[in-house]
């Protein structure tokens, strides 16, 4: 008689096999996987002439001298009230309402006279607004 406990093993995983077969199915899949190419779409790029774009007869000019007088595509204004301008901006837009108004305002010009042309263009229906700048070198500073 043997009275001496039987020991049980641990059972034990054995994962070098588990690690070998991850591996084979990774290459597997890095090899049989195809990468999307860029270089397979055949785009044609839109092209732009700049020289072209000066031309803009959808382009209102509102200058505004130093003192607030208003001119509108070059004709001076006598009125300075917003009604005037709304009916001289309505008048002069070639395009309605998809006209652009381009402020071109002396860097002295009062504040109110540029809010009040953007407030004569909101009354005239043209939304699209911008403002015209210049370079520092091409105003003559440093």
């Amino acid at each position: 008689m043997n009275f001496r406990p039987r020991r049980t093993e641990e059972p034990e995983i054995n994962l070098i096999p588990f690690i070998d077969v991850l591996l084979v199915v990774l290459i597997f899949l890095m090899l049989s996987t195809t990468y999307s190419k860029f270089t397979e779409l055949q785009l044609t790029l839109p092209t732009a002439d700049t020289e072209k774009m000066r031309d803009r007869p959808k382009e209102v000019v509102i200058s505004i001298a130093a003192d607030g007088r208003y001119a509108i595509d070059k004709d001076a204004l006598e009125d300075r009230s917003v009604d005037a301008i709304a009916s001289a901006l309505a008048g002069a837009a070639p395009a309605g309402g998809d006209s652009i108004v381009i402020i071109s305002a002396d860097a002295a010009a009062p504040h109110q006279s540029v809010v009040s042309a953007m407030e004569a263009a909101r009354r005239a229906g043209l939304t699209q607004i911008t403002f015209a700048t210049q370079s520092a070198a091409a105003a003559g500073k440093k």
